[in-house]
């Protein structure tokens, strides 16, 4: 014999839900949500310009200062290769400088704003 009894109800509360999308327009017109994009801002946008012009420089120098780019250094290294070496690893370096920053500035910033949003949610 075989009862259809129901099933016990559960005691704990249930799963809160994603964000509502007044919820995120509310945390982005905060003002912690403005300090981390000027912190994003203040060191992405100027290292982004400094980095384009120093590509740009490279460029131009091998555009119309054939002379120079081309002057032997040591053996056959000359400055046209060491410039683009440069240009490899400031590449790499803006990236381990950025991951750093981010590591430290930003992501417990975006870290606790999550926090606050799930936790309102």
């Amino acid at each position: 014999m075989t009862t259809d009894a129901p099933p016990p109800l559960s005691t704990t509360a249930p799963e809160p839900g994603p964000p509502t999308t007044e919820q995120f327009i509310r945390v982005q017109e905060g003002e912690e949500f403005g300090e981390l994009r000027r912190s994003y801002r203040s060191f992405a946008f100027p290292l982004t310009f400094a980095f384009v012009a120093w590509y740009l420089l490279y460029v131009l120098l091998s555009s119309y200062a054939g002379d120079f780019m081309g002057a032997k250094l040591f053996g056959n290294i000359n400055v046209a290769l060491v410039l683009g070496i440069a240009q490899f690893a400031t590449t790499f370096l803006i990236a381990w400088w950025y991951a750093r920053h981010a590591a430290r500035v930003m992501d417990p910033r975006a870290e606790a704003i999550k926090a606050r949003m799930e936790a309102d949610a």
